[in-house]
């Protein structure tokens, strides 16, 4: 098993319980491909570096999760997907 750490930007316009549905729907997706979740870090709202899909701002959110090799190529086939979700960085974290 493999240590990763997931970089999700969402929408900033999101409420309270789209926010969290969102996170509840990351959390899912790398535990429905053998993925354990070990820490949540909320950063908040920040300004982005450029527009992206004309925001100018966008709530980061990192997770730091083990998981097989494949985990994810196929959890990045569901972000990609995923509506709320403006952009998202999977690295592997060296030992």
């Amino acid at each position: 098993m493999n240590k990763y750490e997931l970089c999700v930007v969402y929408n900033p316009s999101l409420d309270e319980e789209a926010y969290a549905n969102a996170q509840e729907g990351v959390k899912s997706v790398i535990e429905r491909f053998g993925g354990t979740v070990e820490n949540v870090d909320d950063w908040g709202k920040r300004r982005l570096a450029y527009e992206i899909q004309k925001l100018r701002e966008g709530v980061y959110n990192f997770v730091v999760f083990t998981g097989s090799p494949e985990a994810p190529v196929e959890i990045e086939k569901r972000m990609r997907i995923m509506d709320n979700v403006l952009r998202y960085l999977i690295v592997k974290v060296e030992e």
